[in-house]
């Protein structure tokens, strides 16, 4: 593989977590396999990402018969310290522009 080959390989600018976090905000919230699919990582991943969210606040579960839903904290803070002058709700605003 030559240097031009390895700089075509997928990349993507945000990583799993924030893929994750932009398809909680779809109506209907789509389920943990749905989300997989979409993002192009394995559902047990997914389930990994939402937990770690939801350890930290990020977001709060809400079981409805056998499905859970899920409420984001839209003014939590971003983790980075680049980012983390901005919330949640800005980020997504900016994505959903």
């Amino acid at each position: 593989m030559n240097d031009k080959d390895k700089l075509d390989e997928k990349w993507t600018f945000f990583s799993n977590n924030a893929h994750v976090l932009v398809c909680l905000t779809q109506k209907p919230q789509p389920t943990a396999r749905e989300i997989a699919i979409q993002v192009g990582i394995t559902e047990r991943a997914v389930q990994r990402i939402l937990k770690k969210m939801l350890v930290a606040g990020v977001l709060q579960a809400r079981k409805v018969g056998r499905r859970n839903y899920y409420e984001l904290d839209l003014g939590q803070r971003l983790r980075h310290p680049l980012e983390a002058h901005k919330t949640i709700g800005e980020f997504l605003k900016l994505i959903d522009s």
